[in-house]
């Protein structure tokens, strides 16, 4: 017994030893196999700084807080590469990428820099879809950045506001008349929300596509700007970010719950009648979940009459993450309905500049969308990124105008055949004889031509107004993956994706009279639709058409750093097949839009960038992009069966796609400096441009590739940063440029074929001439922003913006000039300067107010503007015939045209509160 219980006891002694041993063996192995980060943050004074932050890599996820002297050390980290973010109250935060793969400790010095009106992105993706990890100074181009940080401090209302007033060469048209649905343009280039506006600029939320499949539209309404983390414009035909990217791209990424976690409400009221609430909830969930809810509700009444707008916002993500993963998926649900009166006359602004042209001009937005984006780290080196998404628009919308195929009517005497039509159908007291002084508002003719329809009655001719019915159901949906590579002198990127959209979209007008009011119609029960006549011929602009684009597309783009250089290569092969449906049948008024269209280009890209001191470097850069004819553009593209978009589109013949040849070269400050400044020239030529042009035969328009045109120009750019103040400017010098020459529809130019016959006031042709100016693009473009902050509770932020003049659209080849009779106004929107003061007072540390003031001189100024007929006189008077007879026998009659502005806001005056629920 005593042997056996020694003989336990030794083995139990004997395992213990040997179980210790191992203990040690892998105390020491995983000593060999982790590593440690010794940090060091200080101010850009060279002093030490205390700062937290956020550290996540394998096996980790944690915040941390540096020491009083701004130091801290993590050690025990397994091998990986490690993202720390490092943030700082009145600094711009700082994300840096630590690799660790030695036992050896690595340190990093951070600096914080002064939180300014200046952008602070320092790192960026340069695919859609991809993790942020290459410095700003190896991109050959200068890609500009905001983030959520400058929304809030600009008190701006949405993203496209603050772009306009800071980021080089962007302006902004108001055409629609709605701060929700501008044309924000980049170097001439377009992302408008508008169908037939030439969109040359694309748009990703979280790497999907915003450009829509139907026109390539952008609906800025919906992006919500409380969920927006940061987002950055690269400019150039980069092929990386696909089709329409012919002058540049914007790309914007959402918060999560790692980096937005907390509690914030926001509540807003100001001038005509704006009041809205926004608010967003963020955290981190155990077991490595975190989510993100934001949602926003904005109403107002409009400066402008008859303009009351609602947007309704939301927007929610799920994320995971461990050490090597990372997992989000986000929906989004938008809501809106906007009113835009667009332009008016430039005459009854003067007057007036609250007053709209006609009414009702109303849009609805409802998607719904899904995303999906995963990032696996298969090493150190190597990265899988994937992305899916669908997304669901249905836009509606009812626009009132007058139908100036009546203008140059005899709307005032009616017929035997009226007087019976009428009196049959029992009315009585109508006037059988008059002018525009007894029936101010013609629409007894309009009336009796609407009883005759059946019996050769012409009331598309006679009745003064039209109201347009539009509905557009689109659903998006599509997968990408990528593939990145990462050595300590190389960065490869591989990816491909697949992009397919639907959309059905259904058109019909509907005939009216003007009412007393000057602005709105009484409708009569007659549409546009083959059922009414003109000339003995039917009139059917009536559309109901489903288009499919289908793209797969495969790219790749790889920098190569060697010393102070650093080149990069990229190029993107795109296959696009568009086909459209008609589900109308052929009429005598209308063929049929059924066809298939076949698009495939591979674009390159090559630059470097050079780094001869800490101080500045110098890059140079030369892309192509491509962009395929959309529906609408595809529909309207015959000139025998002309049309005036987006009243009607016919059967067509193919179009071309555009492709843009872009370069530019450039010096710049270093971004780890304080005082950014920055040079730039830049060069592109569209080649097939799409236009829409006159046709010979009938003096209608279609769309035509155009040959080419040109966006060239200078950019300067310049900013500092100190303890109390920032301060930053910018100037663009820009020429947009046509390149071809061509002839367009030009019926409300004084210069056109007829007028310069001696007969104006006729519908004809203009001739553009290479070297004429595009319209609503400005020369010159000066911005100036600083912000002050005198504590750490108060901060005020002024912005000057100066655009120059430009012309008017209908004014192609730069020769109108106004008579005062039959051409009335200018042919271009005039130069503006105004400026914008708002401040920030933190209370304490859970209440904020603000205040912003914008427009602060009460300037009366036109982002843009069109020549157009009217019917109206010096003192908005309706008038049809304004100049009698026609000239001749084989004449038409003759009609005013005048000059309609974009008008700009005038003084607003808007602010809130801003609660903190709790911290993160």
């Amino acid at each position: 017994m005593v042997f056996g219980t020694r003989s336990k006891s030794t083995r139990f002694v004997r395992t213990s030893f040997l179980l210790f041993v191992a203990q040690l063996a892998g105390i020491a192995a995983y000593a060999q196999s982790t590593g440690e980060i010794r940090l060091q943050v200080k101010d850009p004074s060279g002093a030490a700084l205390q700062a937290s932050g956020h550290v996540a890599g394998p096996a980790t996820d944690r915040t941390f807080r540096t020491d009083a002297h701004g130091a801290f050390s993590l050690g025990g980290l397994a091998f990986g590469r490690y993202d720390l973010e490092v943030s700082r109250p009145g600094f711009a935060s700082r994300s840096i990428t630590v690799d660790i793969n030695t036992p050896a400790p690595v340190s990093e010095v951070v600096t914080l820099l002064i939180q300014s009106a200046s952008t602070s992105v320092t790192v960026f993706s340069p695919t859609p879809i991809g993790q942020p990890d290459q410095s700003l100074d190896a991109i050959p181009v200068p890609v500009q950045g905001l983030t959520a940080k400058n929304l809030a401090d600009s008190n701006a209302l949405d993203l496209a506001d603050l772009m306009n007033k800071r980021l080089t060469s962007v302006y902004v048209n108001e055409n629609a008349g709605n701060p929700y649905q501008p044309d924000v343009n980049y170097r001439g280039y377009t992302a408008s929300p508008l169908l037939g506006t030439p969109e040359g600029l694309s748009v990703y939320l979280d790497g999907v596509r915003q450009n829509q499949p139907f026109g390539d539209i952008v609906a800025w309404d919906l992006i919500p700007k409380v969920a927006i983390r940061d987002m950055a414009l690269i400019p150039g035909s980069d092929p990386v970010y696909g089709l329409n990217t012919l002058g540049g791209a914007i790309s914007v990424q959402t918060k999560n719950g790692l980096n937005a976690p907390g509690g914030v409400l926001q509540l807003t009221g100001g001038k005509f009648g704006r009041r809205a609430g926004e608010g967003e909830l963020g955290a981190v969930l155990p077991k490595g979940f975190n989510y993100y809810l934001a949602g926003n509700l904005y109403r107002e009444d409009g400066w402008r009459q008859f303009s009351p707008s609602e947007v309704r916002q939301s927007f929610l993500k799920l994320g995971w993450t461990d050490a090597n993963t990372s997992v989000f998926l986000s929906g989004a649900y938008a809501n809106n309905w906007m009113t835009g009166n667009g332009t008016s006359d430039y005459r009854f602004l003067t007057r007036d500049w609250t007053g709209v042209n006609t009414i009702p001009d109303v849009t609805w937005d409802r998607s719904p969308s899904l995303t999906l984006n995963v990032t696996h780290a298969l090493s150190d080196k190597l990265t899988l990124s994937a992305n899916a998404y669908y997304r669901y628009v249905r836009t509606g919308s009812s626009n009132g105008d007058l139908n100036d195929d009546s203008f140059s009517g005899d709307l005032y005497d009616l017929g035997d055949d009226d007087i019976a039509a009428l009196t049959a159908a029992g009315y009585t007291g109508f006037p059988t004889t008059g002018d525009s002084t007894t029936e101010p508002f013609p629409f007894w003719l309009c009336l009796a031509q609407v009883l005759q329809n059946d019996d050769g009655g012409n009331p598309s001719s006679t009745c003064t107004g039209v109201i347009t019915r539009t509905q557009d159901k689109q659903n998006s949906y599509g997968l990408s993956g990528l593939t990145t590579w990462r050595t300590k002198h190389n960065r490869l990127s591989v990816g491909a994706g697949w992009d397919r959209g639907a959309s059905t979209y259904h058109q019909l007008t509907q005939l009216g009279y003007l009412n007393p009011d000057n602005v709105s119609f009484t409708l009569v029960p007659i549409f546009f639709d083959g059922t009414t006549f003109s000339g003995g011929d039917p009139v059917d602009n009536q559309v109901l058409l489903h288009g499919t684009v289908n793209t797969p597309s495969v790219y790749a783009t790889d920098t190569l750093t060697y010393g102070p250089w650093a080149v990069t290569l990229s190029g993107r092969y795109n296959h696009t097949s568009l086909d459209n449906l008609d589900y109308l049948p052929v009429s005598a008024a209308r063929g049929n839009l059924t066809g298939n269209n076949v698009f495939q280009r591979f674009n390159p890209a090559a630059g470097f960038t050079y780094k001869p001191s800490r101080f500045f470097n110098t890059y140079f850069d030369y892309s192509e992009a491509s962009r395929s004819p959309t529906s609408i553009e595809l529909g309207c593209s015959d000139p025998n069966e002309p049309c005036n978009l987006p009243n009607a589109l016919v059967s067509d013949p193919p179009l071309r796609q555009v492709v843009t040849r872009t370069f530019e070269v450039g010096i710049r400050s270093n971004e780890s400096l304080s005082f950014h400044w920055s040079a730039d020239y830049f060069f592109g030529q569209n080649h097939n441009d799409l236009l829409f042009v006159a046709s010979e035969q009938t003096g209608f328009g279609y769309f035509l590739n155009f040959g080419k045109t040109r966006r060239d120009g200078i950019e300067l750019e310049i900013s500092r940063d100190w303890r109390h103040w920032g301060i930053g400017s910018n100037y663009t010098f820009l020429n947009a440029t046509y390149q071809s020459p061509q002839t367009i529809d030009g019926g409300s130019n004084s210069t056109n074929d007829s007028a310069l016959a001696g007969q104006p006031g006729i519908d004809d042709d203009i001739h553009i001439v290479p070297g004429d100016f595009i319209p609503q693009a400005p020369r010159n473009l000066f911005k100036l922003y600083g912000q002050y902050r005198p504590s750490s509770k108060l901060t005020a932020e002024l912005n000057v913006l100066a655009v120059g003049s430009s012309f008017a659209r209908g004014n192609e080849n730069n020769l109108d000039q106004s008579d005062g009779v039959y051409y009335n106004g200018p042919g271009k929107s005039a130069g503006y300067g105004i400026a914008s003061l708002g401040a920030r007072y933190q209370v304490n540390d859970r209440v904020q107010l603000f205040v912003q003031m914008n427009n602060l001189l009460d300037k009366h100024y036109s982002t843009g503007a069109q020549l157009g007929t009217t019917p109206f006189d010096d003192n908005d008077h309706f008038v049809a015939q304004p100049f009698g007879t026609p000239y001749g026998p084989d004449s038409d009659v003759p009609i005013r045209s005048s000059s309609f502005q974009a008008p700009g806001t005038p003084f607003n005056l808007y602010g809130g509160l801003k609660i903190t629920l709790w911290k993160r």
